[in-house]
């Protein structure tokens, strides 16, 4: 029989719940709040007088062709580093599974870029990349005959954040693709070995179905990554441009509201963002969730 335990005071799980509560309330509820009633207001940029304008700031934005080509820009490159962070840490989890020696200090070897700061993994891919003094760059240049200019070509320059952006999220892939590799039985895999079954086959039909729960969980957590947490990257790298071709929407609301002074309009774009971002989460809970396979 299970042991439940009880509580002698009505007040102490409150208590104990308090400290969270706080910190929630404090780091999101009461920003979102902020964010939700400065939208609604035109202020000066210091922010000493304010005029409550209802949904101006909103129909400005959306007849700004540049608000619609971030929000074009965010979605292409958001799926791209998700999918890009994806595909690659999950290969380099199942070749680092399969490894026979020195398995432990493969897996540290390969976790050790989640410790870096976006903004010096940034930095790094822009050294390599850099049409001046970049070792890719020149090989590109020299070898390839491939003209790589981030700092003038826009598609350059998404490519590179692109590349940089999900080369920090690998990691963290890794390791969550790792547990879930190790956690499938050996003796279903050794068995379709056992029946003919190719090591592809082996992949795609028994082990990729149980490790759907680890790639649900990690896609909702890759494109909230994409949609966010990659802010520093493009500040290190692009800052925007060149010609706005690195403008997410993140990014968007830190130009205008931090450099142009305009929070009304950068308060507006973090509502949306928000609102975007819940909208795919939900999207991602109710039809990719339905071809998950939880095993009890």
């Amino acid at each position: 029989m299970q042991k439940r335990a009880y509580f002698t005071s009505a007040w102490l799980p409150y208590v104990l719940i308090l400290p969270q509560t706080l910190v929630i309330a404090t780091f999101f509820y009461w920003p979102a709040i902020q964010a939700l009633l400065q939208s609604f207001t035109l202020a000066d940029p210091f922010g000493q007088r304010t005029q409550f304008v209802w949904f101006d700031n909103f129909i400005y934005l959306f007849k700004d062709h540049l608000y619609w080509k971030s929000i074009g820009i965010t979605f292409f490159f958001s799926f791209s580093t998700a999918l890009m962070a994806l595909s690659v840490g999950l290969l380099i989890a199942a070749m680092a599974n399969r490894a026979l020696k020195a398995k432990a200090a493969i897996r540290t070897l390969l976790i050790w870029p989640y410790a870096i700061a976006p903004a010096i993994s940034g930095i790094v891919w822009l050294f390599l990349f850099h049409p001046s003094y970049g070792v890719i760059a020149y090989v590109f240049s020299r070898w390839l005959g491939i003209d790589w200019n981030p700092i003038l070509n826009g598609a350059d320059a998404l490519t590179l954040v692109i590349v940089a952006s999900s080369w920090k999220q690998i990691s963290y892939n890794f390791v969550f693709f790792i547990a879930g590799l190790q956690s499938i039985p050996k003796s279903l895999i050794e068995a379709a070995a056992i029946d003919g079954a190719s090591p592809f086959r082996r992949f795609w039909v028994i082990t990729f179905p149980l490790l759907s729960p680890t790639m649900f969980f990690l896609m909702v957590m890759n494109v909230v990554y994409a949609f966010f947490e990659t802010f520093g990257v493009i500040h290190t790298v692009t800052q925007g441009g060149p010609g706005g071709a690195t403008m997410t929407m993140v990014y968007k609301v830190y130009k205008d509201g931090f450099v142009g002074l305009d929070l009304g309009s950068s308060a507006a774009q973090s509502v949306i963002l928000m609102i975007v971002i819940v909208t795919l989460t939900l999207l991602q809970f109710k039809y990719v969730e339905k071809k998950v396979q939880y095993t009890g």
